[in-house]
Formats: C-alpha cells, sequence, structure tokens
C-alpha cells in the first residue's frame, strides 16, 4: 500500500473512532440521566475534535483532487485546536470532570486524534502556502468560544472548565489564564504554519508569510 494509501485508511479509521467516542460519552452519560447537549457540545475537546473529523472527511473526499487552500486553512485550524485540547488537558485539567468519564473516549479525544491530526498535517503538508496573518483567523474562533463561555456562565452559573470560573480565584484570575491560553494558540499557530510552509512540496501561492 502506498502512502496515500495509508494516509486515506488512517483518516478514515481515525473519523470513524472520533464519532464512535463522542456517540459512545453521550449514550453513557444519557444513560445515568446526565446528558444535556447544550453543555456537552460546549466543551471545546468536543468541538475541536469535529472540526478534526470536519478536516478529514473533507480531505477524503477531495482525494484524488488539488486541495483548496481553504480546506488546508482548515486542516491547520484543526492541528491547532487540537494541540491546543492535548496541553490544556495535561496542564489545566488533570483530574478534573470535563464529562468524558469513559476512559478509552478520553484517551481518544484529548491523546490519540490530537497527535493523528499533528502528524497528518507533518507527513501531507498543505499545498498553499500559508501567512503568519492566516493565524489571526484560526484565533477567530477560540476567542468567540471563550467569550460565549464566559456570557453563559455569567447567565447560569456553569463553566466547562474551572479555568473559566470566576469563583475560583476571580475575574483577574480567569483573564490571566485566558491571555495565557489565548498566547498559546498564537504560538502554536506560528509552528503549525511553520512547519506547514517548510515541509510542503507542492506548488505554493506566491504570497510570501508575513
Amino acid at each position: 500500500m502506498n502512502r496515500g494509501g495509508v494516509l486515506t485508511l488512517v483518516r478514515a479509521g481515525a473519523v470513524a473512532v472520533v464519532l464512535v467516542a463522542i456517540v459512545a460519552q453521550a449514550m453513557a452519560l444519557a444513560n445515568a440521566n446526565a446528558f444535556n447537549p447544550t453543555r456537552f457540545f460546549a466543551f471545546f475537546t468536543i468541538q475541536s475534535n469535529i472540526v478534526g473529523v470536519a478536516a478529514f472527511v473533507l480531505v477524503l473526499l477531495a482525494r484524488g483532487r488539488p486541495r483548496t487552500r481553504g480546506l488546508e486553512l482548515l486542516r491547520g485550524a484543526a492541528t491547532v485546536y487540537l494541540t491546543v485540547t492535548f496541553f490544556v488537558v495535561i496542564f489545566l485539567l488533570s483530574g478534573v470532570d470535563v464529562q468524558l468519564q469513559l476512559g478509552w473516549v478520553d484517551f481518544v479525544l484529548h491523546k490519540i486524534f490530537p497527535v493523528i491530526v499533528v502528524l497528518d498535517w507533518i507527513v501531507d503538508p498543505p499545498t498553499s502556502r500559508l501567512t503568519y496573518r492566516d493565524s489571526l483567523l484560526w484565533l477567530a474562533y477560540p476567542i468567540v468560544w471563550t467569550g460565549l463561555t464566559l456570557l453563559r456562565g455569567a447567565l447560569d452559573g456553569w463553566y466547562p472548565y474551572p479555568f473559566l470560573d470566576p469563583a475560583n480565584g476571580g475575574y483577574g484570575t480567569v483573564a490571566l489564564t485566558v491571555v495565557a491560553v489565548i498566547a498559546g494558540f498564537f504560538v502554536l499557530a506560528a509552528i503549525t504554519i511553520a512547519i506547514g510552509n517548510a515541509r510542503g512540496t507542492s506548488a505554493r501561492d506566491p504570497q510570501p508569510a508575513t
């Protein structure tokens, strides 16, 4: 089997496993009368994994045809978001209940899939040259997510992660944590772009990185 066939197999398998994991966790919560879709799908972990699945599905559908710059931007976004998910769960959420009580689901969504998506970016780099301005586009989503999450928490008292809850140290602590996480997003976005451009071997957009 050639490299393209291996990539297709890995991507399709990853999509299937992630979707099964999300459904399995939702069903486990439902069986315990604890499933609230407005909360379950509010977790950045779930959303970042869905972004990754969407990117892989679109890549699979585009197999045999040139990938668009928009698709490469989506792949890059998935790479950044899932990398942040990987590190945040290690450094900020160790031992915290994030509605992923099934151990294998937690492992798939927080560890396995992020690693697969990063390796996919490295092994099959973007065919369009990306710029560092693209990182600002990638940052828009987590910034909006954070704002809406804080607004929701202020209205109904529920926060998906304790580091966003002002009850744990006040709004000053929350603000510092958010700034640190957003800075992490930016750094990882820049690294993702640098790796993608360095690894890319196909035709590039002539616009230089700035």
